[in-house]
């Protein structure tokens, strides 16, 4: 075995495996895979996520391991990046062998933690949302929007989205790419209208700031949110007394006090961890009027599964090329001498 071959996975390879395996049967799949891993949430060693912020956005390291694979994703986020023709969020990953240390899979995961995003919002609503909600409203029509409306329609069974963005060129372009895809869209010219007749909320907006989306007036009773752009300290977009009447549901609690909405209460605010409503330890939605709330983040575990289920793809499709990343010198404590040997 070449041990210091590496599968890596570009941004070509990745969108020919999406594309292969279909875009909603991936967050299908990732769903899965997440819950999965979520139900054996004590084997994983977790930890928020390492960030230096700065003025203008954030860089991330976000570990984990199960103690026989060990991942790690590099991401940003830096709003100001559109107006520069750039994109708002990239991110790479890698999964190493913990036994040896040595890497397993190096993927670009721009593309995929668009997938894995949508995926873990739309399991999440999948325990947490009004059973039966076919109406969604889309509040953010920038890069995660489109994935977020397949990925409820896939998992939940969402057929309406009513789509608002602070930019109407941007719902234009969300609506043109949904087209077609079997969801009803309406296009809103205020948050307001956008929320008529929802069942689900989802915000997913890009400022790194505290603005407001969603005041306490706007949020009727029995819906379920599902907050997705409140990803870094002093960015929120929910007004604090929606939290207060909500039960909020979260992935991990030392990082989401820091980053998620809930950064806006004390720390002591109760809030239930999803995985314990996966596995029966505490209920999800107890009652028709109850307003739920997935104060999502982001957490290394679902990178991690996300991770491994392409590197699961990879025999049978064959979407990755092999990087010579590691010096594999004949005698392991000779490693000077594989340099000089290079030069005959």
């Amino acid at each position: 075995m070449m041990l210091n071959l590496v599968p890596f996975v570009s941004v070509d390879n990745m969108m020919k495996l999406v594309l292969h395996l279909g875009i909603e049967q991936v967050m299908v799949d990732l769903a899965a895979e997440i819950e999965a891993d979520f139900l054996r949430w004590p084997a994983f060693d977790k930890t928020p996520r390492i960030a230096s912020h700065s003025d203008v956005g954030v860089i991330e390291l976000m570990p984990t391991s199960d103690g026989e694979t060990y991942g790690f994703k590099y991401v940003n986020g830096h709003p100001s990046n559109m107006s520069r023709g750039l994109q708002t969020v990239t991110a790479f990953g890698l999964l190493a062998d913990v036994a040896t240390g040595y890497p397993l899979l190096l993927s670009e995961m721009t593309i995929l933690t668009a997938l894995r995003t949508a995926a873990t919002s739309a399991m999440a609503a999948k325990w947490l949302a009004p059973k039966g909600a076919t109406t969604m409203a889309l509040i953010g029509n920038g890069a995660q929007a489109e994935f977020q409306a397949l990925g409820f329609k896939a998992i939940c069974g969402i057929t309406e989205v009513r789509l608002y963005d602070i930019d109407s060129l941007a719902t234009e372009k969300c609506a043109r790419n949904l087209a077609g895809r079997g969801l009803k869209l309406v296009k809103c010219r205020t948050p307001e209208e956008a929320i008529l007749g929802a069942q689900i909320i989802t915000t997913v907006t890009a400022d790194k700031q505290l603005a407001t989306i969603l005041t306490d007036n706007m949020v009727g009773a029995g819906v379920h949110i599902n907050g997705v752009g409140g990803d870094c300290p002093g960015k929120a977009e929910l007004h604090r007394d929606i939290l207060l009447r909500s039960s909020i549901f979260v992935e991990y609690p030392p990082q989401t006090r820091v980053e998620g909405e809930i950064q806006q209460l004390p720390p002591d605010h109760p809030v239930t961890e999803l995985w314990q409503v996966m596995a029966g330890q505490t209920p999800g939605r107890s009652s028709a009027d109850q307003v739920t709330l997935f104060d999502s983040v982001g957490f290394a575990i679902e990178d991690f599964s996300a991770l491994r289920y392409v590197r699961s793809k990879l025999a049978a499709t064959g979407f990755c090329t092999q990087l010579d990343m590691i010096a594999d010198p004949d005698d392991p404590r000779d490693l000077f001498g594989m340099i000089l040997r290079a030069a005959t």
